[in-house]
């Protein structure tokens, strides 16, 4: 499986952004899938994730200015972002977690202006 994401740039602050990730290879409804983040000197840590398909988590920074949607049938994720702070700067990757293997696309900069 492969992971192309796209979609980042440069947004001043209140603004949004849509970043798209689209898997190439076999994916399952059951394989978890989402965005992860990672700001410079800062560990990855977790945006919002889809489990198996049916529920979908957001780290509390998220709630209520993201929202993800997943496509199986296209093999898609998309992060809708809004309200951005500047604290969202950072290389956003999609992931995915199958029962086997996880996978990392390469990665989009999204950067906040204030």
């Amino acid at each position: 499986v492969q992971l192309q994401a796209s979609g980042g740039g440069l947004v001043q602050a209140g603004g949004s952004l849509r970043l798209s990730c689209v898997a190439s290879g076999k994916i399952f409804k059951e394989d978890d899938m989402g965005w992860f983040r990672q700001a410079p000197g800062k560990e990855r840590e977790l945006v919002a994730v889809s489990i198996h398909s049916t529920d979908t988590n957001y780290t509390d920074s998220a709630k209520g200015r993201f929202t993800m949607s997943r496509d199986n049938a296209k093999k898609t994720i998309d992060l809708q972002m809004n309200s951005l702070k500047p604290e969202d700067t950072a290389v956003y990757y999609c992931n995915l977690r199958s029962p086997w293997k996880t996978y990392w696309g390469q990665g989009t900069q999204v950067t906040v202006s204030s």
